[in-house]
């Protein structure tokens, strides 16, 4: 996934980049980086590590200016993290540059064999770097116009920001798969960013989305930005697991509170299991908390936060191993026995990958004391492998793609197993428009 920000026009751009990558730390924890333009200069800080572990007070000497670039990355496994980190940045025909990018290029491969053929040196393995070579391969004389040569060539999902020596990008692919908004900081400098909650931290106004397939241009000493559409905008498709699980609650994605969809979500869940018997609603922390609130207002049943989480392990769907992936399920949870024993109990989580967190969540409450556990999850099976920027497994590691809803329930452990159906979800979502589901019907609209 990855959390993506940009500052212009506002002094010490890099220190309110870093607030606004701390801010979207949930995005991705495994490395982080800012580039920032000083006297038509750019110089890049990244490493390995939490923002927090990356920056010191020191890094803000050596990142002066009045524009940034800035990235959380988001890590599979097997990859050089350090060697993969963003910002890209380079010398090329017109000067400096520097490119951070959150999505996926699906022709990735095709455009790097390319490159490589006419002599093309690659760094890592990033297909953020394939835009920086065309970029600077274009014999346009502008840069906007070799943005845009370089992105009518590359195919999937993508928001790039794009900083020059004096000018900062803003793109999103013509879906709008990836979210991406414009603030307006107090001091007149603006500020964009992958999600909303990072202009809460910063006190920026929110002024609107970037639009699917539009550039946006900032400059450096200029007080308004200027937009040109430089691809063909088709129906936007945001993707849906932002509101499921990605978004923090309190980001506004495409106009949307995620706070409100995922209490919707719940409350769609609820009038799907009326028919359940159980004492209470207990959420699985964080991302199902919302949800689980929403299925006990509908179903009038108590809500308890009866599992506790350890906030100090990062998310377990994302570790390279499954030996890891289930000792940080023990790690990270614990269910609190005074409330549990003897109860049965309605558990409201977000979503099931492997089924790795499911089952352990059940034998933890099991071990607990609880008499009944009903898992209700809050989105549709996922099936299908994504494609446009989410880790999600391949179709052998996704229980649900080689397993019934029965299959499921009776691995897990549970006494009864109950997902959203796709259009549950949709309606949820709001059937205003489309949304990007291929990790639950195998819609890959963006064709290579």
């Amino acid at each position: 996934m990855c959390a993506i920000v940009g500052v212009i026009n506002s002094e010490g751009a890099a220190k309110t980049a870093y607030y606004g990558l701390f801010a979207m730390q949930h995005r991705g924890q495994e490395a982080s980086g800012i580039s920032s333009s000083f006297n038509h200069h750019i110089k890049t800080i990244k490493a390995t590590g939490l923002v927090t572990e990356v920056f010191s007070p020191a890094s803000f000497e050596i990142l002066k200016g009045n524009i940034a670039i800035g990235h959380n990355r988001y890590g599979t496994a097997g990859a050089d993290s350090l060697k993969d980190a963003q910002p890209v940045a380079g010398n090329y025909a017109l000067g400096e540059i520097s490119i951070v990018h959150n999505g996926n290029l699906i022709n990735k491969d095709e455009i790097r064999r390319k490159l490589v053929s006419e002599g093309a040196i690659f760094q890592s393995s990033m297909d953020t770097e394939n835009i920086l070579h065309l970029i600077a391969r274009s014999k346009q004389e502008h840069l906007k116009d070799r943005i845009v040569e370089a992105l009518n060539q590359c195919v999937g999902a993508y928001s790039l920001l794009i900083l020059s020596r004096s000018k900062m990008f803003a793109v999103r692919d013509r879906y709008g798969v990836r979210p991406l908004s414009i603030g307006r900081l107090k001091d007149g400098g603006y500020i964009v960013a992958s999600e909303t909650c990072a202009f809460d931290l910063v006190g920026a106004e929110f002024v609107r989305d970037v639009k699917p397939g539009e550039m946006v241009i900032f400059e450096e000493g200029k007080d308004e930005f200027s937009s040109v559409q430089i691809l063909k905008a088709s129906e936007a498709r945001i993707c849906a697991f932002e509101y499921i699980y990605f978004a923090r609650p309190d980001s506004v994605v495409e106009g949307k509170n995620v706070y409100e969809v995922r209490k919707k979500l719940g409350a769609a869940l609820a009038r799907k299991c009326k028919e359940l018997k159980a004492d209470f609603v207990v959420p699985v922390p964080d991302s199902g908390v919302p949800a689980a609130l929403g299925f006990a207002q509908e179903s009038k049943l108590p809500f308890e936060m009866a599992i506790v989480r350890n906030h100090y392990i990062g998310r377990t769907f994302i570790e390279p191993t499954q030996e890891v992936r289930n000792l940080k399920v023990k790690l990270k949870l614990n269910p609190i026995a005074a409330a549990l024993h003897g109860k049965s109990v309605v558990v409201v989580d977000d979503s099931i990958v492997r089924g790795t967190t499911s089952k352990k969540i059940v034998e933890l409450l099991r071990h607990a004391g609880a008499a009944r556990v009903h898992m209700c999850i809050a989105s549709p099976e996922l099936k299908y492998p994504e494609r446009y920027g989410i880790d999600t497994p391949s179709v052998r590691e996704l229980i649900a793609a080689n397993m019934s809803t029965d299959e499921i329930c009776k691995f897990i452990g549970a006494d009864s197993l109950t997902f959203l159906s796709v259009p549950e979800l949709v309606e949820a979502l709001g059937s205003e428009r489309k949304y990007s589901l291929v990790s639950f019907d195998g819609d890959y609209f963006i064709k290579d």
